[in-house]
């Protein structure tokens, strides 16, 4: 079933977030979603088994009366959680994969796989994974990296995609996706929407023709399920599940319970995480030790305005006095853990130039001074207490050898 024939379609997002996908548990007779673990499935006959198993493995669903037949073909749990993100994000289908640079990996291979184009534009900055899967040719690809505002310079005829990210991993920078598309003509425009979340930005709406999220973050929301998934049209979902079916790039069903779960309390997840982001950037914003705050909170070009409903509660915090002086922030949180990832319920600290971008090319990698948050649902007069005390920290280190000389 795709997200557009599901009933209540007039329901506000944060009603989808809680139904979607859950429309026929009354008729089943249960109250939460039934997990299906089974790694294959009985078979009726030879006849409609083979059936079953050439629908799916050509992209679309099974035969009804063929059944699901493997697991890496079709799972119920795991197409519970398509159909709801799909009604989230506005789009025909969703597709699920075992990791967001799966997801990603699998919308390279959809795009470029058979269609005589293999190069792909992608706007900086990125996902250090995402900016090094591209620039390896890994997947046979010849990449250019740009600027958005360069993107229309930068497609050719063998364009097959352009990828952009935002607000990006991890300045936070802002691309104007409507404009992205017309810079892009008829090329597909692929948005990775994982800062923002489908509760605060649909970029089907605004002409990309696919929108990617590392499912791990705040889709799961708890730190405790890694996956990825695409929304697009059915006939985009149908390459993505053919490159799964082939490749074994699945989410498992557990993964897809978590997932599912999860999305029930998203809405209000991103809105309580996102205030206290926002305290933490009034805090930081005129600290001395700050250099200067990356947050869509002090957007200046309307991009927020047009195409999000709030900032979100990512942020990053350039500080002088580079990489001793972040190592230095982390290393006085309290609240703050210092890890990877980001969108838990817990608070999370990062060094991008030392860990997620290492990757990346050096002209591109973030600066030693930036430091990357992910606020969680502690209270904000906690947090802001917290990043206070650290700067305050930062800066008593700087002016240490100055007092000791005089």
């Amino acid at each position: 079933m795709t997200a557009s024939s599901q009933p209540f379609p007039g329901l506000h997002p944060d009603s989808l977030a809680v139904h979607a996908g859950r429309d026929d548990l009354g008729e089943l007779g249960v109250h939460a979603p039934p997990l299906d673990l089974s790694s294959t499935y009985p078979l009726p006959d030879v006849d409609a088994g083979g059936a079953s198993y050439e629908a799916m493995a050509g992209g679309g669903p099974p035969v009804p009366e063929g059944g699901h037949v493997y697991q890496r073909l079709w799972n119920p749990t795991v197409a519970r959680f398509e159909e709801a993100l799909a009604r989230l994000e506005h789009a025909e289908s969703a597709v699920a994969f075992a990791s967001g640079m799966a997801a990603l990996s699998a919308t390279v291979l959809a795009l470029t796989t058979g269609s005589g184009r293999r190069h792909v534009v992608a706007v900086r900055p990125l996902y250090g994974g995402s900016d090094h899967l591209l620039a390896t040719g890994l997947l046979g690809t010849e990449v250019t990296f740009c600027s958005a505002h360069e993107v229309a310079g930068a497609v050719r005829p063998d364009t097959a995609m352009v990828l952009a990210e935002t607000p990006a991993n991890p300045t936070l920078d802002l691309v104007d996706i409507a404009a992205l598309v017309r810079d892009s003509g008829t090329v597909p425009v692929v948005v990775d929407g994982t800062f923002a979340t489908p509760v605060l930005q649909n970029p089907l709406d605004h002409g990309a023709a696919m929108v990617l999220h590392s499912a791990t973050k705040y889709l799961g929301g708890h730190g405790d399920v890694v996956g990825g998934v695409v929304a697009c049209s059915e006939e985009h979902a149908a390459g993505l599940r053919r490159v799964r079916a082939v490749t074994g790039g699945l989410l498992h069903p557990l993964g897809a319970y978590l997932l599912h779960r999860g999305l029930a309390t998203l809405p209000v997840r991103v809105r309580a995480q996102q205030a206290g982001a926002l305290a933490v950037v009034e805090a930081a914003v005129d600290h001395p030790a700050v250099a200067r705050v990356h947050s869509p909170a002090l957007d200046t070009t309307g991009v927020v305005a047009r195409q999000m409903h709030g900032p979100g509660a990512m942020l990053a915090l350039e500080l002088h006095g580079g990489l001793a002086a972040a190592s230095g922030f982390i290393a006085a949180l309290r609240l703050f853990t210092h890890a990877v990832s980001l969108g838990g319920v817990d608070s999370l600290v990062q060094h991008p130039a030392a860990l997620t971008h290492r990757p990346v090319e050096a002209g591109a990698r973030p600066g030693d001074g930036i430091v990357r948050l992910s606020v969680g649902l502690e209270h904000p007069g906690d947090l802001v207490a917290d990043v206070r005390q650290a700067l305050d920290a930062v800066l008593l280190r700087a002016r240490e050898p100055a007092v000791s000389a005089s």
